[in-house]
């Protein structure tokens, strides 16, 4: 049986996911995003009522997608090796074609008020990550899981923000190594 075709709805998705990190929110109308995902004004409207709402859509969707990417590595990794399994995931994300930095970083900076709801998203996710890298450094015997995982966040903003601007393959290097310095884990021979 042949894979169904996206809904307007996906494709809408798709395509605001693919237009708002490679170009930025702002900078994309709707009247593009309509034409690229094949669908009417109308039928935007009807899955979105506002432009906005396509913008948190399309946050909540990549934050999705981040979960399950960062439990995959986990599961993976095992538990003495999560910690090393996200930051390897940091490093290859920081490596990947197309890479533009942090989809929530590039959001915040172009929706300034907290109390707006694309605001809400990306405090949502950050909250998320933070949760999850702390109880990783927790399950790492780190003594101050608390600490280690605001240093982990901060790492992981820095390679996102810096591969963007430097050399992708050194700050992968470096925040590899940072974060298996900061919690005193032997850094696996990857070639580096």
């Amino acid at each position: 049986m042949p894979p169904s075709a996206p809904s307007p709805r996906e494709r809408l998705l798709e395509t605001a996911s693919r237009l708002f990190y490679s170009e930025g929110i702002h900078t994309v109308p709707v009247d593009r995003l309509v034409t690229q995902a094949g669908v009417t004004r109308a039928t935007f409207y009807r899955h979105f009522p506002a432009k906005e709402d396509l913008v948190v859509a399309y946050l909540r969707a990549t934050d999705e997608r981040l979960r399950t990417a960062v439990a995959t590595a986990v599961a993976q990794g095992g538990p003495d090796q999560g910690v090393s399994a996200v930051l390897d995931l940091i490093g290859e994300v920081t490596c990947a074609a197309g890479f533009r930095g942090c989809h929530f970083i590039n959001a915040a900076a172009e929706y300034p008020n907290a109390s707006d709801p694309v605001r809400e998203a990306i405090t949502d996710h950050r909250a998320w990550f933070q949760r999850t890298v702390t109880d990783l450094a927790s399950r790492a015997g780190h003594p101050d899981p608390a600490y280690a995982g605001h240093v982990l966040v901060l790492l992981h903003d820095g390679a996102l923000s810096g591969a963007d601007l430097d050399d992708p393959e050194a700050v992968r290097t470096t925040v590899r190594r940072a974060g298996h310095d900061l919690l005193g884990l032997p850094l696996p021979d990857q070639g580096l």
